[in-house]
């Protein structure tokens, strides 16, 4: 008989993580001959037509509302006692999705009270391994309203891999963490992002040039970050201080914006304080399914970052999804970013200065020897980021916790 794997989720399928990091997993587990299962919270859940469904052989379920409303471009946070009572409806429902789905392990996706506590009651009860993956600092990458917030995240981000019996995550500064609160390096694997390489397939040039067409870019050059509109932990305000500086000496040049988050409307505002917003496209949350096209038509594709603690703790999926498409990419020396480009590098690295930013970014739209060689290193290891290749070799130790039974 198969053995069974749940995971938890406390977002959707469409969340970056859910479509970057999970479901990609998940997929991993389900080709090794797993019965795979995904419970999770659904951004707008109320208004979900269908709350069931199958996905390249794993069973999904939608079963409550996020911590969050999510409805188009815009999130909105709940008040304090919407979010409690949110909170405990998402860990009630997700309990219950243990109770059907009977798992021999259970994967949680991020160390966050919904799902962790849904978890770890479901153990008490009916044996089973949990996996717990961590791919970000809860505590400090997310925005907070309130200091108590952090602090329970914080709580729950050193205690729930203490009762884990392995732990998987995506950055080196994560692994060091889990060593610091007493983890044995048994427990842990390094599993960084990958890509899931049928999300970027080759496309005609046909349908670059009608996007193109339709966003009004003609032959500009484009400039694009296809991410999360949420300053809290997302620095879009450093790249349009960049592309500022920049547009000063190349007023063809175009920056295109594609994501959702609760400061598109800042950011928008911002763009047209610094004089850029005739040269700035931001067109909001696009289907998953069209990010590949998004990225196809940019020339440079970036990820804008300061150097923090919760930037650190992050393994970027824009390197990953640029690296498929084949869009040379920038971004600056923080956390493994500089292990992740390779030696040599398939990434420029810059650093957070907007004017060293625009800099590199125009240097490298008009050094066309450098984007063909960054665009080789890509191509030569793109296998090697995939998805595939990761659950290779994360597989065995997770398969281990069963085996050993």
């Amino acid at each position: 008989m198969k053995k069974r794997v749940l995971f938890l989720l406390t977002q959707d399928l469409t969340s970056p993580s859910g479509l970057g990091r999970y479901l990609p997993m998940s997929k991993g587990f389900a080709a090794s001959g797993w019965d795979l299962w995904i419970a999770a919270l659904h951004g707008d859940y109320g208004n979900l037509d269908q709350k069931r469904l199958l996905v390249d052989g794993v069973r999904v379920e939608y079963v409550a509302q996020m911590h969050v409303d999510k409805k188009g471009n815009r999130t909105k946070y709940f008040g304090p006692l919407k979010l409690i009572w949110r909170a405990l409806q998402g860990t009630i429902s997700l309990y219950k999705a243990c109770l059907r789905a009977r798992p021999d392990l259970i994967v949680i996706g991020k160390p966050h009270p919904m799902n962790s506590l849904a978890a770890l009651a479901y153990r008490l009860f009916h044996p089973c391994k949990l996996v717990l993956d961590c791919d970000d600092l809860e505590s400090e990458s997310n925005f907070i309203q309130h200091e108590i917030y952090r602090k329970i995240l914080a709580f729950f981000e050193k205690q729930v891999p203490q009762n884990a019996d392995l732990v998987t995550t995506n950055t080196q500064l994560n692994l060091e963490r889990m060593v610091k609160v007493g983890l044995p390096a048994s427990k842990l694997v390094y599993l960084p992002n990958g890509v899931d390489l049928e999300r970027f397939p080759d496309i005609p040039e046909s349908e670059t040039l009608a996007l193109r067409q339709q966003l009004a870019l003609g032959d500009a050059p484009v400039i694009g970050y296809v991410g999360s509109m949420n300053l809290a932990n997302h620095s879009v305000d450093l790249l349009l201080q960049a592309f500022a500086v920049a547009y000063k000496d190349r007023p063809d040049v175009r920056l295109l914006l594609v994501g959702g988050g609760k400061d598109l409307d800042n950011i928008r505002t911002l763009a047209r304080d610094l004089d850029i917003d005739g040269a700035t496209i931001a067109v909001g949350r696009v289907d998953p399914s069209e990010v590949n096209s998004y990225t196809r038509i940019c020339n440079i594709a970036v990820d804008p970052v300061r150097d923090s603690m919760a930037e650190r703790g992050r393994c970027p999926l824009k390197i990953f999804e640029a690296w498929a498409a084949g869009v040379p990419f920038v971004t600056m020396d923080v956390g493994d970013r500089r292990l992740l480009a390779g030696d040599p590098p398939a990434v420029v690295l810059t650093d957070e200065s907007p004017v060293r930013f625009a800099e590199t970014l125009l240097s490298l739209l008009d050094d066309f020897v450098l984007q063909a060689e960054l665009k080789r290193r890509m191509a030569a290891r793109r296998d090697d980021i995939s998805w595939d290749s990761r659950m290779k070799s994360a597989l065995p130790p997770i398969e281990a916790l069963i085996e050993n039974e």
